[in-house]
């Protein structure tokens, strides 16, 4: 029979997962896979201990940021998995199991401030030990490029709203003003995906840190608005307003916020924050399925364009942009795919 290319990929995973550990006997199983090309398989050792396996094409994607960022979060004494081998050339990492416990399915009103607590730790942590030399700057281009996603993805391709030239000027401005607010804070290490579905719950210390390639040298409020309006769960607005503001106290203490930017000043800084990332979202997980062809990011469309719409409210000189978002999305089921 003819090999396929994902049938000799699968062999050649093996083959070196096999070679590189010396365990003759051991085997691959699907562990999980993300938005990415990447995919992560988990083997069980003779001692008993498991291993993960990433296989990131090398044609797709380029494992050294992963390989960059775990060392550094590791040296910062966060929980990020330890690697044991890799092969660039290949695309494959062994590294340590940190288990499969993600924080979503685990959160409840009763769970969740333990759970939180647990991360906000872990998250001042890397803000304040990760280093960000050399990483790629979060600047106007790159934020610019990532809310762009949102006329092409959301508003043409899923709604099939046509955009008029006042529509543009709506979107250019609310773009210009969401990248100003970020570039004027604080810049710190940024994970730029620290959410529940990234988030490992440990027996001992934690959170395991995971899906941490893309990180990037920003705002301090980004990693906290991923957690707190995260894309995959909502909490109450009066308890996201408590936990961001306890985490702007602990913040000022730790020098990394200035204390003269108030209470108002930061959640104004962490609901703008929070409207760049979401309308990011809205573009990238329709990108997803009719790109990619992964369809079940557009069950979570609801939730992230409420969280867009309640921001922009919030706020009169984002006005015109929620009116837009209103009017482009009424009438449509967000979970089904457009032809």
């Amino acid at each position: 029979m003819p090999m396929t290319d994902a049938t000799d990929r699968a062999a050649a995973r093996l083959h070196w997962t096999r070679e590189t550990l010396h365990e003759s006997a051991l085997r691959l199983a699907p562990a999980s896979s993300d938005a990415s090309f990447r995919s992560y398989w988990r083997g069980a050792r003779v001692d008993g201990r498991s291993v993960i396996v990433m296989d990131a094409p090398p044609a797709r994607e380029d494992i050294r940021p992963w390989l960059d960022i775990a060392a550094r979060l590791r040296a910062a004494g966060l929980a990020a998995p330890e690697v044991y081998a890799s092969d660039t050339a290949q695309g494959f990492i062994a590294m340590q199991d940190l288990g499969n416990a993600t924080y979503l399915p685990l959160l409840n009103p009763q769970s969740v401030d333990p759970l939180y607590e647990t991360a906000l730790d872990a998250l001042l942590a890397m803000q304040r030990h990760t280093d960000c030399r050399g990483l790629p700057p979060y600047d106007a281009p790159r934020l610019i490029a990532e809310v762009e996603l949102l006329p092409t993805w959301f508003l043409e391709r899923h709604l099939g709203h046509e955009l008029a030239c006042g529509d543009w000027d709506t979107l250019e401005l609310a773009f210009m003003r969401l990248t100003e607010a970020t570039l004027a804070q604080p810049r710190v290490f940024v994970h730029r995906d620290f959410h529940s579905r990234n988030l490992l719950a440990l027996t001992h210390g934690g959170p395991g840190i995971i899906d941490f390639q893309d990180a990037v040298c920003g705002a301090l409020t980004y990693d906290l608005v991923s957690l707190l309006k995260d894309c995959y769960i909502v909490w109450p607005v009066a308890q996201v307003r408590r936990w961001a503001l306890d985490y702007r106290a602990r913040a000022v203490a730790a020098g990394l916020w200035p204390a003269a930017r108030d209470d108002a000043d930061f959640l104004r800084a962490f609901d703008l924050t929070g409207l760049q990332r979401h309308l990011k979202v809205l573009g990238i997980f329709c990108r997803l399925y009719y790109r990619d062809g992964k369809a079940g990011y557009l069950g979570d469309l609801p939730r992230v364009l409420a969280y867009a719409l309640e921001a922009a409210r919030a706020y009169p000189e984002f006005a015109a942009l929620a009116a837009l978002l209103e009017r482009a999305s009424a009438g449509h089921d967000l979970t089904l795919p457009r032809p």
